[in-house]
């Protein structure tokens, strides 16, 4: 096609300011787990719209905070790593902030550095007055020549066409990099891991999800007795305490069934068969500084 376009986006901002809901809601399907909680993105995940005119490759990235772990500062270099190789940079913000806050700071001036074609998207703006907003925009627009201002509600999934058109403006003419059916790069196999650590995130208690990480070490396609098609799953969910590990199980192994039963709801719409979903619980106390672990975690270019 003589005007198709195509390009890379990434989408930078602070924990928690919902940069997965956006992915989730520009995309139209499941790629980047979504909980009310921060940090929970921990590696660059590529999603694809396919448009008529163009494709847009989003890389979501892991929150910007102050790393304490080995795990922390790949999350960062993550992040911070996709400026370089992107077309276009999407800044996430909260309508809800009074100033330019540390995190905010540190993306701008990585922004500068890059001099980056970029949007600004200031999520969550059902929870101020227009005022307040106005005060924000004007905040940034001093700091940055930004391509474009859109104020959104990611909850909502509206201005969706909005900012693909945006973005879809500010790309090169190119090839598609990807089939039209294709939605993420990620495997089968990684998208399981991520909705049983999405569902374990959502039911558990503030202490334990960061010290997270699941694996799956069977994915079996086969049939059933009555000719039925079914996925033989088998994970297992690594914390780093003993006392995790009982939060994690429950009383008589109530909390790893429910677990195991939203999990399995969620994998059998997104792999359309039936799933016998089996899971266990694993202490590995030292996991978040273990390099062979969180080398799974760095931005695979």
């Amino acid at each position: 096609m003589e005007n198709f376009k195509s390009g890379f986006v990434s989408i930078l901002g602070r924990t928690n300011v919902g940069k997965s809901t956006l992915l989730n809601s520009l995309v139209g399907e499941k790629i980047a787990i979504m909980v009310n909680k921060p940090q929970t993105t921990r590696t660059a995940i590529k999603a694809i719209i396919n448009r008529e005119n163009s494709q847009i490759i989003f890389i979501d990235t892991p929150g910007i905070h102050k790393p304490k772990t080995k795990l922390g500062n790949i999350m960062i270099e993550t992040a911070f790593g996709t400026i370089s190789d992107v077309d276009v940079v999407l800044f996430l913000i909260e309508a809800t902030s009074k100033e330019i806050g540390k995190g905010d700071r540190i993306i701008l001036n990585k922004l500068k550095e890059a001099k980056k074609k970029t949007i600004l998207i200031i999520n969550k703006i059902d929870l101020v007055k227009r005022e307040e907003l106005l005060k924000l925009i004007d905040m940034y627009s001093k700091e940055y020549d930004f391509e474009a201002v859109i104020p959104i509600s990611a909850k909502k999934g509206d201005k969706t066409e909005v900012v693909l058109d945006e973005i879809e403006n500010l790309l090169k003419l190119g090839p598609a990099y990807y089939d039209k059916e294709e939605y993420t790069d990620q495997t089968e196999r990684q998208l399981v891991e991520e909705v049983i650590r999405e569902k374990a995130l959502k039911l558990l208690e503030d202490e334990v999800p960061h010290g997270l990480y699941v694996e799956v070490q069977k994915m079996e396609f086969t049939r059933t007795n009555k000719d039925e098609e079914i996925y033989n799953i088998e994970a297992t969910i690594f914390c780093i305490r003993d006392s995790h590990k009982g939060i994690i199980i429950g009383k008589n192994g109530n909390m790893l069934k429910k677990i195991g039963t939203y999990a399995r709801q969620d994998l059998e719409k997104m792999l359309g068969v039936k799933v016998n979903l089996k899971t266990w619980v694993k202490v590995k106390k030292d996991w978040l500084d273990q390099e062979n672990i969180v080398k799974n975690f760095k931005l695979n270019k």
